[in-house]
């Protein structure tokens, strides 16, 4: 989850990049762990993710923006976590429902969003429990690079769309996920294992992700039967700069490089 600084006349190249202090590389105590255990560090996590500059001011602003009016519309959040970007776009008028493969994380959404919140206990790289058609709009945030392979999981996503329904997607930026790999030895091309470890909370988790090039994001969203009518590198949210002002002190523009965004039509 690293973030690029701004280049410069001097030094055009290859941008540093730099990432919250809870994450480090793997250690040989944890290397061994289940990866992405969220059921370990749930509430760690969420409350980490309410307020981070990242998440609270970056991703989740951007996906509101790319979700647009959202009145009266079905929406399917696929990787709900605890449940802030449901509670977002429900407030702006939306019919929401949500699964996660983490109970744990799925007992903080109940409980902001309340006993009557559709939510489900399930799995992306398994069925979805829903019916085809279901849903207006799908979003998938910051969920598919936890997967090696996008083809039965964006097949699931396509099934529950109505036609010319719309999946709004946030990835790791595949240019990031690159220079992180090129420090190691590692190509663009093909998809790329990254693991780091993460300590929130007191408790230290292993995470594991997977980068590919943007041709391969394309290739698997087209071949899903998805038109690509969208694809933004936004500026975080006004009010970050004011709140994380150490980190843009090297930004003058205020902006970055970390998560890449799509919006896609079913065909």
């Amino acid at each position: 989850m690293a973030f690029t600084t701004e280049g410069s006349a001097d030094q055009p190249s290859v941008p540093a990049a730099t990432q919250p202090s809870w994450i480090r590389p793997v250690s040989e105590g944890t290397e061994q762990a289940t990866p992405n255990d969220y059921d370990s560090f749930a509430e760690a996590y969420s409350a980490e993710n309410e307020t981070s500059l990242l998440n609270a001011y970056y991703e989740r602003p951007a996906m509101l923006n790319l979700a647009g009016d959202v009145a009266g519309r079905r929406i399917l959040d696929a990787g709900c976590g605890s449940g802030p970007l449901s509670a977002a776009l429900r407030d702006r008028g939306a019919v929401m429902t949500g699964f996660d493969s983490s109970a744990k994380l799925l007992e903080l959404a109940r409980r902001r969003l309340g006993d009557g919140a559709d939510l489900h206990l399930a799995d992306l790289t398994d069925p979805l429990p829903f019916p085809d058609a279901a849903f207006d709009d799908v979003v998938a945030s910051l969920v598919l690079h936890y997967l090696e392979d996008w083809t039965a999981p964006l097949a699931e996503l396509r099934r529950v769309l109505r036609p010319g329904g719309r999946l709004l997607v946030s990835v790791n930026h595949p240019f990031v996920d690159f220079l992180d790999a090129a420090r190691s030895g590692g190509s663009y091309f093909g998809i790329r294992e990254t693991r780091e470890e993460w300590t929130l909370g007191g408790h230290t988790a292993l995470m594991r992700f997977y980068g590919r090039p943007l041709h391969a994001m394309a290739d698997a969203f087209t071949g899903a039967g998805f038109h690509i009518t969208g694809i933004d590198e936004p500026s975080p949210a006004p009010e970050a700069r004011e709140l994380y002002p150490d980190v843009f002190a090297d930004r003058p523009s205020g902006t970055f490089v970390c998560f890449l965004f799509f919006a896609l039509q079913a065909g």
